[in-house]
């Protein structure tokens, strides 16, 4: 594989030709190809620490437009939070529950218009509740490219691509701008917890943009960052994700949600496969309540208010003991069944998957972990823990059994640790325009 320092790219492919590729299916059920890996993880890891990253895996997720007289009336219909305040060219964290109040689907939503909206990476639930309703709203899925930059260096980096200042574009807002002669949307979010940024438009402009970015940022340390590396930044930032630290409910019968999720997904982990819930969440349980605002009816209301009023879990991170940790590898080097392998940066290092593993506190069950990394930045294990609320002090000393379901099964010592983990310079927070 050649490195950055020996290659040079051509102007025609935004994935060049140092890199691994992978199959994934989308949450439409789209066969994909995706870069796996660029520079390597530890590089890619800690670039949106030292420098910034480009990533592009997303850009097989949408967007989904929504658009006609009632288009805002079906997102409130479908959406936990208020629409009461929300300006053309501003964003939301939409997030969608089924009746029972678990998340169907999040993503965000972009208003383009007084009668336009735009989710992105969300998976098909709002096609599916549009589906036979009265609801005057035109549905349509655009071939659109999805570019995230993100790090202390991606605003320098997109201001050299486009020429212009950006620093008029506030936390979870987005216009429009050039890059080479070519129209780009920018907005402001992304999945790092740190300075981001996304590009969207036509995916047949995809490579051009993507190139000008990368040779943009080469001299700001950008790196290329592919699935491989990408989901550290969700655990070390505090996102919670549908499709890896826990699953969508998909809207169907036990029975053919096995069978769903089975085919869709990898089912791994401590916790029985058969056991659906404890891969499921709640809004209250990922901490995604506190944009919830009942002054409107929505699916999942009534059990989300009465979750909201009694709330039994919540999330946290979990930093994994070191000494445990070791003894995972080193059983590789004994005779006997291993214990399961503790892939780096993340594990299991496959996606998209349905991992559980069981959480426990004096000797009693206390939530379920899922989403386990090692972070470069930090030199820990962590995990994304979902756990009672009388555990979830910072300090708290729990359990994780690592491993699957039938398999040899480590104890690993963890500490509830702050959420989000990586706490310095969020993007919410950020007055760019003093940079």
């Amino acid at each position: 594989m050649m490195t950055d320092s020996t290659f040079t790219p051509p102007t025609a492919t935004p994935f060049y030709k140092d890199h691994v590729l992978y199959h994934a299916i989308d949450s439409f059920g789209t066969p994909s190809v995706r870069a796996w890996q660029f520079s390597g993880w530890k590089a890619e890891s800690m670039s949106w620490k030292t420098g910034c990253y480009i990533h592009a895996g997303l850009s097989s997720t949408g967007p989904l437009s929504l658009k006609g007289p009632d288009a805002l009336k079906f997102l409130e219909h479908l959406c936990i939070n208020s629409f009461a305040k929300f300006p053309v060219g501003s964003m939301k964290h939409a997030v969608m529950c089924d009746e029972d109040g678990l998340i169907a689907a999040h993503g965000i939503t972009e208003r383009k218009a007084e009668d336009e909206f735009e989710f992105f990476a969300a998976p098909p639930w709002p096609l599916q509740r549009l589906a036979g309703t009265d609801y005057k709203v035109e549905a349509r899925r655009h071939d659109d490219y999805l570019f995230q930059i993100a790090g202390p260096t991606s605003l320098k980096t997109l201001e050299k691509a486009t020429g212009e200042s950006l620093r008029d574009i506030r936390f979870l807002r987005f216009r429009e701008s050039t890059i080479d002669g070519t129209k780009v949307e920018v907005a402001r979010i992304g999945m790092s917890g740190n300075l981001a940024y996304e590009l969207h438009g036509p995916i047949e402009d995809g490579p051009k943009i993507y190139d000008a970015v990368y040779r943009a940022g080469r001299e700001f340390g950008i790196e290329r960052l592919g699935w491989g590396t990408y989901l550290v930044n969700h655990v070390e930032g505090g996102f919670p994700q549908i499709t890896w630290t826990f699953i969508p409910v998909p809207g169907m019968p036990d029975a053919k949600a096995r069978e769903f999720i089975g085919q869709f997904f990898k089912i791994s982990g401590s916790v029985d496969p058969a056991d659906l819930r404890a891969r499921y969440r709640t809004p209250v349980e990922v901490g995604w309540h506190r944009m919830c605002r009942f002054d409107h009816d929505f699916l999942g209301r009534a059990a989300l208010e009465a979750e909201v009023a009694h709330p039994k879990r919540t999330v946290v991170t979990l930093r994994w003991n070191p000494e445990d940790v070791i003894d995972i590898y080193a059983s590789l080097l004994r005779p006997g069944e291993e214990y399961k392998t503790l892939d780096l940066p993340y594990a299991p290092n496959v996606w998209p998957q349905a991992h559980a593993d069981h959480i426990v506190r004096d000797g009693r069950p206390a939530g379920i972990s899922s989403g386990t990394i090692y972070s470069y930045y930090f030199r820990e294990v962590l995990s994304m823990g979902c756990v009672d609320v009388d555990a979830s002090a910072i300090g708290t000393e729990v359990i994780v059994q690592w491993g699957d379901y039938g398999g040899r099964i480590k104890n690993v010592r963890a500490t509830v640790a702050r959420f989000p983990y990586l706490t310095e310079g969020r993007n919410s927070d950020l007055d760019v325009t003093r940079a």
